[in-house]
């Protein structure tokens, strides 16, 4: 067969009939979810690590699980793996109108506020409903701000998301006061989630941004470890200003 995605079509069929493979004929859209998960995982980490050969695998992977659960959903008959193609190519040109059509648009802005436009205009009830509840939650504030800015509701300027996010400081510090912890974690969102419309506007991912400070913490730290261990040490016999000065050391270093 010299079309691969109809010969992967053709493969996941086989699989899933009655001289396929037990395991994959037991599968069900739930019990695929984690799979379909972690593959998504593995791509953004090739991504970051710059690793294409194994990027080129894990998208081979991820598209693997689409035709799967397709194919499940014909068996259902819900619907087919050609279903899927010809409803996002419809959306795809009717969602880019300015490239199918007459539309002009003259930014990146401009192309997200009539997206989000269209999306209302075929039939999705909220706006915001569009956007899953199982993101992480960093990404899903940045997707709904995002989404909500795409109809017009936003700040004016990054000046006012800086005022907001000083503003909520000293709400958070007065409400540290009271000891009342349930109001105190309400105003720790509400700070995060001025943030989040901060790195909204400077072009900041900030589930990246965040991953990335993690991963930029551990490095540092297994620094402090391995020195401390050269010394024949423990970091639980290490003092504070000791593993600070490790630390500065490991900055210094590009760590």
């Amino acid at each position: 067969m010299d079309d691969p995605f109809r010969e992967l079509v053709a493969i996941l069929e086989k699989l899933r009939g009655p001289d396929g493979c037990p395991w994959d004929r037991e599968q069900t859209f739930a019990s695929l979810r984690p799979y379909l998960l972690e593959e998504t995982y593995e791509i953004l980490e090739a991504i970051d690590e710059k690793k294409y050969a194994r990027l080129k695998e894990e998208l081979g992977d991820l598209i693997l699980h689409i035709v799967f659960q397709a194919q499940v959903a014909k068996e259902d008959n819900l619907f087919d793996i050609d279903d899927v193609l010809r409803g996002i190519n419809k959306k795809l040109i009717d969602r880019h109108p300015h490239v199918f059509g007459d539309v002009e648009v003259e930014s990146t802005r401009e192309v997200l506020e009539n997206w989000e436009k269209i999306k209302l205009g075929e039939g999705e009830k909220r706006l915001l409903s569009g956007v899953p509840k199982h993101l992480p939650s960093l990404l899903r504030a940045f997707r709904v701000q995002e989404k909500a800015a795409g109809v017009g509701f936003d700040w004016d300027s990054d000046r006012d998301v800086i005022a907001k996010i000083l503003e909520e400081i000293k709400e958070l510090r007065r409400t540290r006061e009271t000891n009342d912890q349930e109001k105190i974690e309400e105003e720790f969102g509400d700070l995060l989630f001025a943030i989040v419309n901060l790195a909204r506007f400077w072009k900041v991912t900030p589930e990246e941004s965040l991953r990335n400070a993690v991963e930029k913490f551990i490095r540092r730290f297994s620094y402090i470890e391995d020195t401390l261990k050269v010394q024949g040490r423990d970091v639980r016999d290490a003092t504070l200003a000791e593993m600070d000065a490790i630390w500065d050391k490991a900055k210094s270093k590009g760590l």
